[in-house]
């Protein structure tokens, strides 16, 4: 079942790439063909290519900080190793986020880390990716609010409520995690909550907030002690890969301005949480090139860097790491394989 379900998605996202044209002229109104497409990538030069490959680097260095941080004892070659296996593997399959975790903890015991520390690392890691995929939206309206891009007086009012809610929201899961009174404040916000909720479907008394109680008493350690390592990682991860559109927009021609180059990269990031293929392939590419559009990119020029960026961040991430994930197994094999040590007798 999961097999048949990973080759029907596998097989709409590629449907998706190669009807682009076709989806994105049905989203905007207006008409592109892959030949104009192509044109757009044989006009790029090798120094645009080369420095798209060089911020894409940054964005994978960064990333290891969030991993170091969040499981101490880990250096970095291990967690661009981690990283590169676990996001190839991830990004293969529509629900590839739980064979990535079987790669992470494959790989994290062959190294010698305890199962403990690698699921604290793997709750610390998902839930700081999880703060930031609800900021970036935030960061995308506010974004557009201060471009000066023409919205009517509705969507502005919902835009800043709905930056505003998405902000209070990340503080509150934030200081619940750092700061044991909030925990159980929201714990018992949480226990109200639930008695609201129909007999049959109501959880046990007090379950949400133990279940919350323990997913703090797992990562509050690592929260408090390596907050900015996290942070900071995170955050020079995610600039990076907006550089890295900001890069393909320049090469295509499609930038239109930064507050709506942030937006667009919001929407780009949202649009990857689409089930229906693997990292929302081919969803991602036509909603980002709709939001260029309506920033005023030309369809073609659009279209080449939406389909450059997700390259970047999405395709080239798949033989980058099956390279890592060979060099992993052939040194354990090496290692497994090599002859344990002679003990050097001792004589009296």
């Amino acid at each position: 079942m999961q097999v048949g379900l990973s080759v029907a998605s596998l097989a709409l996202a590629v449907t998706l790439v190669v009807f682009m044209p076709q989806v994105v002229g049905a989203l905007t109104g207006k008409q592109v063909s892959w030949p104009q497409i192509g044109a757009q990538f044989a006009a790029l030069g090798p120094g645009e290519i080369a420095l798209m490959a060089a911020v894409w680097l940054l964005s994978l260095l960064s990333y290891t900080f969030v991993l170091t941080a969040s499981l101490p004892g880990l250096n970095h070659l291990q967690a661009l190793t981690l990283n590169a296996g676990g996001s190839a593997v991830s990004n293969l399959l529509p629900f590839g986020g739980a064979a990535g975790v079987a790669v992470t903890f494959a790989m994290t015991k062959g190294w010698g880390f305890p199962a403990r520390a690698v699921v604290v690392s793997t709750l610390t890691t998902g839930i700081w990716n999880t703060l930031f995929r609800f900021l970036l939206p935030a960061a995308g309206i506010v974004a557009l609010l201060l471009s000066g891009q023409a919205l009517s007086p509705a969507v502005t009012r919902a835009g800043w409520a709905g930056a505003l809610s998405i902000l209070v929201l990340v503080a509150v899961v934030a200081a619940a995690l750092y700061w044991d009174r909030a925990a159980a404040l929201l714990g018992r916000g949480l226990d109200v909550l639930a008695r609201l909720l129909p007999r049959r479907v109501r959880p046990g008394e007090r379950a949400a907030s133990e279940a919350l109680g323990r997913l703090r008493a797992d990562t509050s350690e690592v929260v408090r002690h390596r907050w900015a390592g996290l942070t900071l990682g995170m955050a020079f991860f995610l600039g990076f890969q907006w550089l890295i559109l900001v890069v393909c927009l320049q090469a295509t021609g499609a930038y239109p301005g930064l507050a709506q180059s942030i937006a667009a990269f919001a929407l780009s990031r949202v649009l990857t949480t689409a089930l229906v293929t693997p990292s929302g392939t081919g969803i991602m590419e036509a909603g980002t090139i709709g939001a260029l559009v309506f920033f005023g990119a030309p369809l073609d020029s659009a279209t080449a860097a939406a389909l450059l960026f997700g390259f970047w961040t999405y395709t080239v991430e798949i033989p980058f790491g099956g390279l890592a994930l060979g060099a992993w197994t052939f040194l354990r094999r090496r290692e497994n394989a090599a002859p344990a040590p002679e003990k050097e007798s001792i004589s009296r």
